[in-house]
């Protein structure tokens, strides 16, 4: 392929073909079962150095425009693969390199994986006279298996515990049950 595409930021051996970065968008997103949010695929391009930002938001909208993705309802900001996307996914992807499809797709679902983490183990930040309580709920579905509370005292200490919890609740619960 041309190397058409920015390359800024881009790993050696990361894409720098906009058609490249297209089929990789169109892999992504047909590879898996739920949707995706433009957001979420960019962020899984640039944070794994496999594309440019700007060449894959570029490349993303394109995608809509020549509806080989779709925005799944109006509600919902997730994207899928049309037929067409689903095509040409299935008969190119063998143009890319396994090692980009093995990182993006892998990428990809470990973003799922956190985005339903944080869906079903809440975290809220609430502020108060002396600093920061950070409340910290444990799901088990319907109802909560845990809740705590910690005082920190600022916001920016408030945000590392919930992004600490968030990473692994279920390493709370187990050490909590210990």
């Amino acid at each position: 392929m041309e190397n058409d595409a920015f390359t800024g930021g881009v790993h050696p051996g990361g894409l720098r073909s906009t058609t490249d970065i297209k089929l990789l968008i169109c892999y992504i997103l047909s590879s898996i079962k739920t949707g995706l949010s433009q957001n979420s695929v960019v962020s899984v391009l640039v944070e794994n150095e496999l594309a440019n930002y700007f060449e894959s938001a570029s490349a993303f909208n394109d995608l809509i425009l020549n509806n080989n993705i779709y925005q799944i309802s109006e509600e919902s900001e997730l994207y899928t693969v049309t037929g067409t996307g689903k095509m040409i996914a299935s008969q190119l992807v063998a143009t890319l390199p396994i090692s980009v499809r093995e990182r993006a797709l892998s990428a990809a679902i470990n973003l799922l994986a956190k985005i339903q983490r944080e869906k079903e183990n809440k975290v809220i930040i609430e502020k108060e006279e002396h600093g920061y309580k950070v409340i910290c709920h444990i799901s088990g579905g319907d109802i909560d298996l845990l809740c705590f509370s910690i005082y920190v005292p600022d916001l920016l200490q408030a945000n590392l515990v919930k992004e600490n919890f968030q990473k692994d609740p279920e390493k709370f619960y187990e050490c909590t049950l210990a």
